[in-house]
């Protein structure tokens, strides 16, 4: 997962961490443990909830919660669906 790509879209969309934890039902210290462990602990749900508050397109929730080479795969075979 790529915390600082998360991070960023956060502050982007103008929320904070606390916010987002809230938004997405979990405490704000777990939301901030779960970002120290580099993402890892985030449930599927979570994950969905996040994407769903930050308003994240396809794209870019592949490029947050999954490696580069899993991003890369995932955002070819987008290409090849539209």
């Amino acid at each position: 997962m790529q915390t600082q790509l998360l991070k960023g879209k956060i502050v982007e969309n103008g929320s904070t961490i606390e916010s987002i934890a809230v938004d997405i039902g979990i405490n704000r210290s777990t939301f901030y443990r779960k970002m120290k462990n580099k993402g890892n602990t985030f449930t599927v749900e979570e994950m969905n909830k996040i994407v769903s508050v930050l308003h994240l397109n396809e794209k870019e929730a592949t490029e947050i919660f999954f490696d580069k080479k899993s991003s890369i795969y995932a955002t070819n075979r987008l290409k090849e669906d539209a």
